[in-house]
């Protein structure tokens, strides 16, 4: 299995929203690296949902559900694939406290930070969770 942040504004698309609707298609990715980063997930994988630009924090926990296909909202080669909420995190991880963490350092979030999608590490993930004082059920 592995683990991803995903980006949304709050605004556009929030995590509440993704546990209202049950499922979501992930579309409407306009970069070479996060279309490519999509297309390497796979179903049951984990992902960190992080509010960009209001925010700025991981706000919850969830899951590729249907991996990458072509993205119905584009006629060049683009691609989307399905996600489901798992969990909030009980403590939203700020932007400044993933900044703050030396085991953090070098987070893709922070190194690549104007990617929509990026890899997270196993240590890495469990790290933002510790620090949102979540365990996934």
């Amino acid at each position: 299995m592995a683990h991803w942040l995903i980006k949304s504004e709050p605004t556009k698309y929030s995590f509440q929203q993704l546990e209202k609707d049950k499922r979501a298609q992930w579309d409407g990715v306009r970069n070479f690296e996060a279309r490519n980063n999509l297309r390497g997930m796979k179903a049951g994988d984990w992902l960190l949902f992080y509010h960009s630009s209001e925010g700025k924090e991981v706000v919850g926990i969830a899951k590729v559900v249907g991996e990458h296909r072509p993205d119905p909202t584009s006629d060049e080669d683009w691609s989307v694939v399905d996600i489901a909420p798992l969990q909030r995190v009980n403590v939203p991880v700020s932007l400044a406290a993933i900044k703050a963490n030396p085991k953090l350092a070098a987070m893709a979030l922070l190194k690549r930070s104007r990617l929509s999608v990026v890899g997270v590490l196993p240590d890495e993930f469990r790290e933002v969770l510790a620090m949102g004082k979540t365990k996934l059920a």
